[in-house]
């Protein structure tokens, strides 16, 4: 209320009065949805390799370490592609930076589809992911900084839940084209196009929709803003305002547009980007959230997730084995001898519906503690889940139960609930001026621990899968006691909007 009447006043707003005055409606449900199919344009890069590597081991000749190899390549391109993806997008802007690196990691996906060994796969891999590495944090800052600040951690959260189902989606993808036998040489390459080719190729499609889309959105009004287009900035969210409102809505009124104090300490470095996320009074929190995402390690879990269950599946189909835990199925299917006559990189469809049916259940499960986490925080309900969580990984291996076991594997799965719900707290936490580079930067010590954790859990599966779940579940409980030291997010709220 009193928002409208210093409109009616004097007309000039706060960035954040002026996007709550526009409101919300069909330009933020569009915008949602971009953000949606831009994760999910980022999942079918960066996940990709869960189920194209076994699909293509056959023809490539890859051993375990060479697919360890190309999921390191993979994750270093994402590490790279995230702080450099977030500097320029803090740089040159979120909508330009996003259609850029859509169209790119695109490209290069579709050249890793005519791979002629592993190398290039590796090689291929890395690129497209150095160009998708900073789309998660781009899409999500991009979305928070054209919605009223009621909506927008919901939406936060909603994305996120997008982003859990999103290895579900390329399962769905994935169920209909790996299957199929056909193969066609290809003399100029020395290859055989097939169906893990073309699922790859396929990988490539949501990227450039994402592209296509976001020709037609308008920018950030906040960046906009900050880089002293005062006039474009108000524009923009009278266009937002009729989008959402319908164009028989009365225009809204505003002369001017005033930036809060946080704001203006920003215009000041802003040639400066990267120092004032190293000096107080922000060091402490790119200190902590780094420190959490690093010990965020389910997604090492995640990416052998259709490998896992792949495994899983084999063992208990043939009904032996129920009494076994699941470390000791999958060590029992690795010593196996290997069948000459079965094609050994034959994804099971069972076991991608299991990866449909757990990727849907941790969304279902987001969406289910969104309807409370404004009540309760995002710290202090990443808290829980971690604890619950990183327990259930503990236990996992300590009940002599396949399906027992499944049901604790499952549950510590959830905990990469927690990566959604760190990425809001950034959000409220950093500055409009540094938000993109340092979410992006904060997610980059997750994908360095991610980068030796999947190399490391490869080996101990291996040799010493117990071992495996009972240090990245430890690990992943000690975030509790990290994240204890960050503000109440809720108080945080409550000071911006008084």
């Amino acid at each position: 209320m009193s928002v409208v009447k210093k409109v009616e006043n004097d007309a000039k707003l706060q960035l954040e009065a002026a996007l709550d005055l526009a409101g919300f409606g069909l330009y933020s449900y569009i915008l949602t949805s971009l953000a949606g199919l831009i994760i999910i344009s980022y999942a079918c890069i960066v996940f990709a390799v869960s189920i194209i590597i076994p699909a293509s081991a056959c023809e490539l000749e890859t051993s375990n370490s060479q697919q360890g190899y190309i999921v390191a390549g993979e994750l270093i391109g994402l590490i790279l592609g995230g702080v450099v993806g977030g500097y320029l997008g803090d740089k040159f802007g979120r909508r330009r930076i996003l259609l850029f690196t859509l169209v790119s990691a695109a490209t290069f996906n579709g050249i890793g589809s005519l791979s002629v060994n592993w190398v290039m796969l590796l090689i291929m891999q890395c690129l497209a992911s150095f160009c998708a590495g900073g789309q998660y944090s781009l899409a999500v800052t991009f979305l928070s900084e054209s919605v009223p600040m009621s909506k927008r951690n919901l939406l936060v959260l909603l994305v996120n839940t997008i982003f859990l189902l999103s290895q579900g989606i390329l399962a769905v993808i994935a169920i209909p084209i790996i299957p199929l036998r056909f193969s066609y040489h290809l003399p100029g390459l020395g290859i055989y196009w097939n169906s893990w080719r073309t699922l790859n190729l396929v990988y490539s499609i949501p990227s450039l929709l994402a592209a296509l889309w976001l020709c037609f959105m308008l920018k950030s009004p906040k960046y906009v803003f900050t880089k002293g287009h005062e006039e474009e900035a108000i524009n923009i969210i009278k266009t937002i305002h009729r989008w959402n409102n319908g164009k028989s809505a009365k225009d809204i009124q505003i002369k001017g547009l005033i930036l809060d104090a946080e704001q203006l300490d920003g215009l000041s470095s802003s040639n400066d980007q990267i120092v004032p996320l190293f000096k107080a009074p922000l060091l402490k929190y790119t200190v902590i959230m780094i420190t959490l995402f690093l010990f965020q390690q389910i997604g090492s879990f995640t990416i052998w997730l259709p490998t896992i269950a792949n495994q899983f599946v084999k063992i208990v189909e043939t009904g032996v084995g129920t009494d076994r835990s699941l470390c000791k199925i999958i060590s029992d299917s690795l010593e196996a001898p290997m069948d000459p006559d079965v094609v050994p990189c034959a994804l099971n469809v069972t076991s991608l519906l299991l990866v449909l049916s757990v990727c849907a259940l941790q969304s279902l499960l987001n969406t289910l503690l969104s309807l409370v986490v404004n009540r309760i925080g995002y710290r202090n309900m990443a808290i829980c889940i971690t604890v619950v969580c990183g327990m259930s990984g503990i236990i996992v291996n300590l009940i002599p139960n396949a399906y027992a076991s499944a049901v604790f594997f499952m549950i510590f799965l959830a905990g990469i609930l927690t990566i959604g719900m760190y990425t809001a707290i950034a959000v409220e936490l950093f500055p409009t001026h540094l938000r993109a580079l340092a979410v992006a930067l904060t997610q980059t010590g997750g994908n360095l621990g991610l980068l030796a954790s999947v190399q490391i859990l490869n080996l101990l599966l291996e040799i010493n899968c117990n071992a495996g779940f009972y240090i990245f579940s430890s690990i992943f409980v000690a975030s509790a006691f990290i994240a204890a030291f960050l503000p109440d997010d809720r108080f945080i709220r409550k000071e911006q909007n008084t």
